[in-house]
C-alpha cells in the first residue's frame, strides 16, 4: 500500500490517530539488529489499551533488552476493519507497520473475559491461524497473560503458552530462551514449548495437558501428558518491588486514552481480603515500593511525558505504609509544576483530612468510594470491613473540604443477598445526600450529586466465592428494577451493568476447555467487541452454545462442590484451597476476617516472600 492509499484510508475512519503511530515515547529498533520481535496485543481499542499500566510496564521491560523489540497492537474499530477487508490489509503493529504474521511472539493481555472474541478477531486479521494446533513452524508463538490467565481453559486451545503470574522477569526469560534455542540451532516449536514448560516457573503450555470429564460434565482431572510439564503451575512473583524500577518513559497517546495520565504503581497486592475480589487474592502477597524511589520515578515520568496529572496506582493505595511522607515529597514539586495528584483506590476506613488536603492542592475532582453492599450484614458476608459510621465520617470530611460529587460503587447478586440489601443501597445513597445538607461547612450555593454505580456480581476463580452460583438473569433484572424504585431523590443517579454481559462473563470465568468451540462459533456469527453494548449480540451467543451442546447454567448458575476439581485446580496462585473454603464458610455465617496488616489468616501466599508478609511488631494499622 502506498502513502496515498494509507492517507485516504486514515482520513475515512474515526480517530485516525489510533492507527497512525509516531507517538512520542514509542520504541523504534532496527529489524535487522534484533533477534526476537514481540507484538504486544491489547484485545480492545487503542484508547482503552493505552490506559493499561500493565501493558506499559511490560513494553518497557521487554524493550530494555537489546535483542528484543516489543511493539504494540490494538483491535481496530469496526470502520477500520471494513477498510482493511476492502483493501485486503493485514492487522499491523503500531511502531513498524508490519503484519502480525511476521512476529516471533504475539502476546495477548487477557484483562476481561468478554474480550476473548477480540483475540480471535485480531489473530485472523493478522493472518495467523486461530487454533494453536494449526500453526506451523514459521507461525508466531501466541502467548497469553494477565488476570484472566487465572483460568485460561476456555481459551487454552488458541494459545501456545501462558505466562502465569507477574511478567516483568518471566516474559523476557521466555523470549531469551527462544533466542538461545535459535542461536544454537535447536529450535522447533515443540522443543521450545517443552523446554519452556520444564525450565521456567509459571509457564503453562495447554497442549501438554489432558482434561477428562465426569459423565455429568464436571472436570475429572487435568494431567500432564509430558513428564517435563509440572502437575501444578505456580505463578511467578516479584518478591522485591524496589528491584523493578517503574517505567519513567511512556508512549504518549496520539488519541486521548480513557485514563490519559501518568501512572506509578505504588504497591502490588492487597491485604483487605474482600471475598468477591479476584485481584485481591491473585496478586497476594502485598508488596510496596519505597517512598523515595516512587517520588523520583514520578518526577522523571512527568518530566519525560509532559503529563499534568499523576495517578498513584494500586488495588489499595491508601494502605501504603509511607503514603503521607510520599505525598509530602511529591508536593515539593507537583504544586509548583501544576501537576495534580490522583489516588484512585482510596479506602473509606483510612481516608483522612490530611489526604484530602494534600490531593486537593492542584485540582479538585469527585471522590469515589466502594461500600459494595448496602447493609452491614452483607458487608460482613463479603468481608468489606467497612461500617456506616466510617462511611459517614469519610463523606463528612469530603463535604467539609468542598466536594459536591461522590460516587459510590456497589454490587448486586452477592451471596445471601435479599431485597432488603438492595433497598440498603438506595438508603446508603440517601443518607449521604442528607449528610451533605446537614453539614454546616458544605460549599455555599451548590448542590450535591451522588452517583451509585452497581455491577452484577460475577463469582470468580481463586476467591472464596468461586463455589457459589451467580444469580440468574431474571433475578438480577428484578433486583435492578427494585433498586430504581427504591431511589426517591433527584440528587441520586443510578448506573447499572447489563446483566446478560455479566452472565456470559461468569460462564467464561468459570468455564473449561470445551468453551473454545463456542467462542469460535460465536465469533463466526459476528460476535466481537462483546464488552461494548452496541456490539453485544446475546442471541448469537445463545445460538453458539446450543449448536455446541453446552449449557450456560452449568457454568454460571451451579454450586461448585467444596472438594470439586475445577478447570483451574492446576493453577497455584498462592492462596490455598483450604483457606478459600474457610473464608466461604465464614461468609455464610456473616463472620469477618481482619486485613493482612492487622493479623495473618494463613492464606498461604507468604511462601512467595519466604516468611511473614508483615512485621507485626510494628503498628501496621493506619
Amino acid at each position: 500500500m502506498n502513502q496515498n492509499e494509507k492517507r485516504m484510508i486514515l482520513t475515512s475512519v474515526q480517530k485516525p490517530g489510533r492507527y497512525a503511530g509516531g507517538e512520542y515515547g514509542q520504541v523504534i529498533k532496527d529489524r535487522a539488529a534484533v533477534s526476537a520481535r514481540f507484538a504486544f496485543c491489547f484485545p480492545d481499542t487503542y484508547e482503552i489499551g493505552m490506559s493499561n499500566l500493565g501493558v506499559r510496564i511490560l513494553y518497557h521491560c521487554l524493550n530494555l533488552h537489546e535483542r528484543i523489540w516489543c511493539e504494540r497492537v490494538y483491535d481496530p474499530w469496526v470502520d477500520m476493519q471494513e477498510k482493511m477487508k476492502e483493501y485486503d490489509l493485514p492487522l499491523t503493529a503500531v511502531e513498524s507497520g508490519d503484519s502480525l504474521s511476521v512476529f516471533d511472539f504475539i502476546g495477548f493481555t487477557l484483562q476481561y473475559e468478554m474480550s476473548y472474541t477480540n483475540v480471535l478477531n485480531m489473530l485472523e486479521l493478522g493472518r495467523v491461524p486461530i487454533w494453536a494446533r494449526e500453526r506451523g513452524e514459521h507461525d508466531p508463538l501466541v502467548i497469553g497473560g494477565g488476570p484472566c490467565s487465572y483460568n485460561p481453559e476456555p481459551v487454552a486451545d488458541f494459545f501456545d503458552l501462558f505466562n502465569i503470574g507477574e511478567g516483568e522477569e518471566m516474559l523476557p526469560e521466555i523470549v531469551e530462551l527462544y533466542i538461545a534455542m535459535r542461536d544454537e540451532g535447536s529450535y522447533t516449536r515443540a522443543a521450545f514449548l517443552h523446554r519452556a514448560a520444564a525450565t521456567i516457573p509459571g509457564v503453562y503450555v495447554p497442549s501438554l495437558y489432558d482434561v477428562t470429564y465426569h459423565e455429568d460434565g464436571r472436570v475429572k482431572a487435568i494431567t500432564p501428558n509430558d513428564p517435563a510439564a509440572p502437575a501444578v503451575i505456580t505463578k511467578a512473583v516479584i518478591r522485591d518491588m524496589d528491584s523493578q524500577t517503574p517505567p519513567t518513559h511512556f508512549v504518549v497517546p496520539m488519541v486521548g486514552a480513557v485514563h490519559d495520565r501518568a501512572q506509578i504503581e505504588v504497591l502490588r497486592g492487597c491485604g483487605r481480603g474482600c471475598r468477591f475480589c479476584q485481584a485481591g487474592f491473585l496478586y497476594r502477597p502485598m508488596r510496596q515500593r519505597s517512598a523515595d524511589k516512587l517520588n523520583e520515578a514520578a518526577h522523571r515520568l512527568c518530566d519525560n511525558t509532559g503529563y499534568e496529572e499523576i495517578s498513584l496506582t494500586s488495588l489499595s493505595t491508601s494502605d501504603h505504609s509511607q503514603l503521607e511522607p510520599l505525598l509530602d515529597d511529591l508536593l515539593t514539586w507537583t504544586k509548583d509544576e501544576h501537576v495534580s495528584l490522583s489516588l484512585p483506590s482510596l479506602r473509606i476506613d483510612n481516608f483522612s483530612e490530611s489526604l484530602i488536603e494534600k490531593t486537593n492542592r492542584v485540582r479538585k475532582t469527585g471522590l469515589t468510594f466502594a461500600p459494595e453492599a448496602g447493609t452491614q450484614r452483607l458487608r460482613d458476608v463479603i468481608n468489606k470491613n467497612v461500617t456506616w459510621p466510617e462511611i459517614e465520617r469519610t463523606c463528612t470530611l469530603a463535604f467539609k473540604a468542598g466536594y459536591t460529587s461522590v460516587k459510590l460503587y456497589f454490587m448486586m447478586g452477592l451471596p445471601t443477598e435479599t431485597m432488603e440489601d438492595i433497598e440498603g443501597i438506595a438508603d446508603t445513597a440517601q443518607k449521604v445526600v442528607d449528610l451533605y445538607y446537614a453539614n454546616p461547612d458544605k460549599p455555599k450555593g451548590k448542590s450535591v450529586q451522588v452517583t451509585i454505580s452497581v455491577a452484577c456480581f460475577v463469582p470468580k476463580p481463586h476467591t472464596p466465592f468461586q463455589f457459589v452460583p451467580q444469580d440468574t438473569e431474571a433475578q438480577l433484572k428484578e433486583k435492578q428494577q427494585h433498586l430504581l424504585h427504591s431511589v426517591h431523590s433527584k440528587k441520586i443517579h443510578v448506573n447499572y451493568h447489563d446483566s446478560s454481559i455479566s452472565f456470559l462473563e461468569a460462564v467464561f470465568a468459570k468455564g473449561d476447555r470445551r468453551l473454545g468451540r463456542v467462542l469460535e462459533a460465536a465469533y463466526r456469527k459476528g460476535c466481537f467487541f462483546d464488552g461494548w453494548d452496541e456490539y453485544f449480540h446475546y442471541d448469537r451467543w445463545m445460538e453458539a452454545f446450543a449448536e455446541c451442546g453446552l449449557d450456560t447454567a452449568f457454568y454460571a448458575n451451579r454450586f461448585i462442590g467444596l472438594d470439586e476439581v475445577t478447570p483451574w485446580s492446576h493453577m497455584d496462585y498462592g492462596v490455598s484451597h483450604d483457606f478459600l473454603v474457610r473464608e466461604y464458610q465464614k461468609a455464610m455465617a456473616a463472620q469477618t476476617t481482619p486485613p493482612c496488616n492487622r493479623k495473618c489468616s494463613a492464606c498461604g501466599a507468604n511462601k512467595f516472600v519466604g516468611g511473614a508478609c508483615f512485621d507485626y511488631s510494628k503498628d501496621l494499622v493506619h
